[in-house]
This record gives structure tokens, C-alpha cells and sequence, in this order.
């Protein structure tokens, strides 16, 4: 299964200006079969988000949050509430409440801004769902650091949009191999590491790349 799951919508992320509504529209229309909404610091409430759903003809539509931490930005999926991890969160504050909840933590756009992600690695260990290995965010000088140090872990790369506009929207997505029918199975699927990088074909800028 096809999800674009980093994105941001008009309706909690300041920087975006993707209209919920028409990013699911987007998302059919280029072939997913789900997105997670991940807003920065902001999880979608269960009777919002089932709203929307319930607009979205088939189209599976989940919520995780895109984390500030003091490290740098995280997504993570199956967290209840998001009551502790608040922005500035330390990592490995994060990672204990992932681990507490049996969540998923998937690295955004590792590199981006000099973060130091090698080094993060070194010191939290490969703790990661999931590397963001291409996004609109990923660059080809970030993807290759990002690809050196996947070829020494056993972490999965992942690929997503990271959309604030539907013209973006599904430009990177992971292909899952299982059945994804809940929040509980995407977690599942991202904790297995059963998934891989895809980019889009057709007319769509591909910021990191293409990926084989």
C-alpha cells in the first residue's frame, strides 16, 4: 500500500496552505491508498479527523505529529495524546514515550540544517522506524549522508512528501507490504520495517531524486 506520511494542511500548520479537503482529493488523484496527517506539534483529535475521513472515499486518512525537539523535527505515529511531548522535548524524552507506547519514530528530513543526525545515531543508537530518505525537504547532499549512514544500521528508509501544497502532495511516498487498514497497522508495519522508498512518475519535482 501507497501512504504519503509526512504532511501538513492548512488547518493546524501555519506554514502550510494545503486545504485538508483537497489534499485528499490530491491524494486519490495521484494513486495513494493513505495519508497521515502530520502537523507540527499538533495531533488531529479522533472526532476531526473521523470527519474527514468519512469525506474521503476509501482513502485511508490517519494523524501523527511532526515533533520539535531539541534535536530536531521527529514524526511520530500511535501516541495517545501528545500531554508529553510538547515542543523542546530532548530526544530521549521522545524516545521513551514511543517506547512506552509502542508507537513509531521516524527521523524528518534527517541532516537538514547541519543537524548532526550521524551523531545522534551514535548516541541513542539505530532507535528508528524509519529514515526519511527522500522528501521535498531531503536534498541530494542530504540524501547521500543520510544513505551512508543506512548502509551501517539496520533502519528502513522511508519516503513522504513532507507537502504544505497539494501540488507536492505524494511526490515521495513508502510502499508497505502488509494490509494497512488502522493507525495500528501503519505503526506495526513502520516497527516490522516492512517498507520502502517510492517517488511518483510523471510531471512532479523530485527534490531528493528519483529512487530506484
Amino acid at each position: 500500500m501507497k501512504f504519503d506520511h509526512h504532511l501538513h494542511t492548512s488547518r493546524h500548520s501555519p506554514d502550510s496552505i494545503m486545504d485538508p479537503l483537497k489534499m485528499i482529493k490530491q491524494a486519490r488523484a495521484v494513486g495513494l491508498d493513505g495519508v497521515v496527517i502530520t502537523e507540527h506539534d499538533y495531533q488531529w483529535d479522533a472526532d476531526e479527523l473521523a470527519e474527514l475521513a468519512s469525506r474521503a472515499d476509501g482513502l485511508k486518512v490517519f494523524s501523527g505529529v511532526e515533533v520539535s525537539a531539541r534535536e530536531g523535527h521527529f514524526l511520530v505515529y500511535g501516541l495517545p495524546d501528545l500531554t508529553d511531548a510538547g515542543p523542546g522535548i530532548a530526544l530521549s524524552d521522545l524516545l521513551r514515550l514511543v517506547d512506552r507506547h509502542q508507537a513509531a519514530v521516524v527521523a524528518a528530513h534527517p541532516f537538514r540544517w547541519s543537524q548532526p543526525f550521524d551523531a545522534i545515531v551514535a548516541q541513542h543508537g539505530p532507535v528508528f522506524h524509519g529514515v526519511e530518505y527522500v522528501s521535498n525537504n531531503v536534498t541530494p547532499e542530504t540524501r547521500s549522508l543520510a544513505d551512508a549512514l543506512l548502509r551501517t544500521t539496520p533502519m528502513p528508509a522511508t519516503g513522504s512528501s513532507d507537502a504544505h501544497d497539494v501540488e507536492t502532495l505524494g511526490c515521495y511516498y513508502s510502499e508497505f507490504e502488509a494490509p494497512i487498514e488502522s493507525m495500528a497497522d501503519f505503526v506495526a508495519a513502520l516497527r516490522k520495517g516492512a517498507v520502502r522508498p517510492r517517488h511518483r512518475q510523471g510531471k512532479v519535482r523530485l527534490s531528493s531524486g528519483p529512487v530506484d
